[in-house]
């Protein structure tokens, strides 16, 4: 089970870069990156309301839940 961020995809179809985003959301580049990379092991509800705002998506566009179907 895992859940992966789609970061990546939002700043794609917004077109805007991850230090245009840092700017606008007053996270650093660091942070946004770790995020980015499905590194981090949580986010605050203040920091998905403030990426949701500035990309104008939903929780649902960042966030992905995956089931791994291994054996």
């Amino acid at each position: 089970m895992a859940v992966i961020v789609n970061l990546d995809v939002m700043l794609a179809k917004r077109k805007m870069s991850l230090t245009e985003l840092s700017e606008k959301v007053g996270i650093t580049m660091s942070n946004l990156s770790i995020l980015k990379k499905g590194k981090a092991k949580a986010i605050r509800f203040s920091t998905l309301n403030a990426l949701c705002n500035v990309l104008e998506c939903q929780p649902g566009d960042l966030l992905e839940f995956r089931i791994d179907e291994s054996p």
